[in-house]
């Protein structure tokens, strides 16, 4: 059974229980995702398959990546990732990744690119403490000192100090799978995942959970 889905963030909302508890849960569109490459020990030194995501037109496609899919006979495909596979496991080229692979009740690790928030202040970015906001005082949210003047003279790398934030690669572990629906394929997890709406998001079991 494949372990691992990629899909779209589709965005929150909640649902109820038989006993009546509230749970906000996101929805994902997940899939079907195209078994696109597979690779063996004897040819790639280790086993592992690669899998697409929502269809890609042909004009959009160069000429390297036509001739990936050409050679594997897969339809183009906008999205690729790569999954490592367990001894034993064995997929053919073709083959669909459905959200109907994933049980209900088990944990999963969902990755996905945070929100950008461009450029920010050190308070915002680092969650430092402002200077005091009575009249004159000319730090109010300012870095404060970065180092000494006589000795470093100089300021260390890997200061926090204002910059970008946001769009990073994350990772949300052992959230609950609480309903699948397979006909709109469609996974409803616990909490919140990283991301805006419509972005992309990898879905699989946790490597940490007990499932």
């Amino acid at each position: 059974m494949a372990k691992t889905i990629l899909g779209k963030k589709i965005g929150m909302t909640q649902i109820f229980t038989e006993e009546g508890v509230n749970i906000p849960v996101t929805v994902i569109e997940a899939g079907p995702c195209t078994v696109v490459q597979v690779k063996t020990k004897e040819t790639d030194g280790y086993d592992a398959v690669q899998i697409g995501y929502q269809d890609l037109k042909e004009s959009r496609a160069n000429k390297p990546l036509k001739g990936h899919f050409a050679k594997w006979e897969s339809p183009l495909k906008k999205y690729l990732a790569e999954i490592r596979l367990a001894e034993g496991e064995t997929y053919e080229a073709g083959a669909l990744i459905t959200v109907a692979d994933f049980e209900e009740g088990k944990k999963l690790d969902v990755t996905g690119t945070s929100k950008g928030k461009g450029t920010q202040g050190n308070i915002k970015r680092h969650h430092h403490h402002r200077g005091p906001m009575t009249h004159g005082s000319k730090h109010k949210r300012l870095a404060g000192a970065l180092a000494a003047g006589t000795y470093p003279s100089r300021v260390f790398k890997g200061n926090a100090g204002p910059g970008r934030m946001g769009r990073d690669t994350v990772t949300v572990q052992n959230v609950e799978l609480i309903k699948v629906i397979p006909e709109r394929n469609i996974l409803l997890v616990k909490g919140a995942v990283p991301g805006g709406r419509g972005g992309l998001v990898r879905v699989r079991y946790a490597i940490k959970g007990e499932n």
